[in-house]
């Protein structure tokens, strides 16, 4: 198992000069940097190989950003959009070697509304042929995809592993997976212990942080029962912190972070994932 770190607790967008922080989070003790890539064009990927190699770390994930021009629910153009953006994304994964591209990969963050259940039908056979699409393709290029439920403020499409299921389902291909990540499970499900059994062997990434956002085991989250949980999926994915602080502006307003919820973003990183190690071991 690795033990990863998503890049927006400490930049966004994402670019060449944010390899600076990667001596920090080998030194903290992560395996893994999960790049959270808003535009492909900012980076030089030769380059940030290097800096990754330099540091012993791997980027196993990269954290595909959608916008509200980047939708598979929207008009032609966002569904096009969309498409080419992740391809871009893919195609630069797969010169890393990394493994999955993971994230809401169906629509914009954000779009949250009281759709018909026509509305909602008619989204749903869009999205699922355009991941069949994305599907193949990133197959061909040896990338999986995981896409996640998010909590209802943030989507009205898919909330919980049930219905990230039915979608997995329904697309049907060996390259999608499902992403959970615990502090969304925290609002949409009854238990995350439960719901990541309910995953098994669908389950192909995991987003950990507090159940306030912040550091993983400073919360309320029942840690130990969502470890005996992957134990027992023999879960064999990475773990990767993905929690938000003030420090970055654009993140903390796209995730409602109006206060200092821990004292600091290292704190998190540092704390964070001594626990991880310490509860999976």
């Amino acid at each position: 198992m690795t033990y990863g770190i998503n890049t927006f607790l400490f930049t966004s967008p994402f670019t060449n000069d944010s390899v600076r922080w990667f001596p920090q989070f080998r030194n903290w003790g992560f395996d893994s940097v999960e790049i959270a890539l808003e535009d492909p064009a900012n980076i030089t990927p030769d380059f940030i190989q290097e800096h990754l190699a330099n540091n012993g770390l791997t980027c196993q994930t990269v954290c595909a950003a959608m916008g509200p021009d980047r939708d598979f629910r929207g008009t032609p153009k966002q569904c096009q959009t969309a498409m080419t953006y992740l391809k871009a994304l893919i195609n630069i994964m797969a010169g890393w070697g990394s493994q999955t591209l993971v994230g809401p990969l169906y629509s914009s963050v954000g779009r949250a509304n009281q759709e018909s259940a026509d509305d909602y039908a008619m989204q749903w056979q869009q999205v699922t042929g355009h991941l069949t699409t994305l599907a193949h393709y990133a197959q061909s290029k040896g990338v999986r995809l995981a896409i996640e439920p998010l909590n209802r403020f943030e989507t009205d499409f898919l909330n919980t592993v049930e219905q990230g299921l039915r979608m997995v389902e329904a697309v049907n291909h060996p390259a999608l997976s499902l992403h959970l990540d615990t502090f969304h499970m925290n609002i949409e499900e009854k238990s995350l212990p439960d719901a990541i059994r309910r995953a098994g062997a669908h389950l192909g990434h995991l987003h950990t942080c507090g159940s306030d956002r912040g550091t993983p085991g400073n919360d309320h989250t029942d840690w130990t029962g969502v470890r005996n949980a992957l134990h027992e999926i023999d879960y064999q994915g990475g773990l990767v912190i993905e929690s938000f602080t003030t420090d970055v502006k654009v993140i903390a307003k796209a995730a409602a972070i109006w206060r200092q919820i821990e004292p600091s973003r290292e704190e998190i990183a540092d704390k964070g994932v001594r626990f991880l190690r310490t509860l999976m071991a």
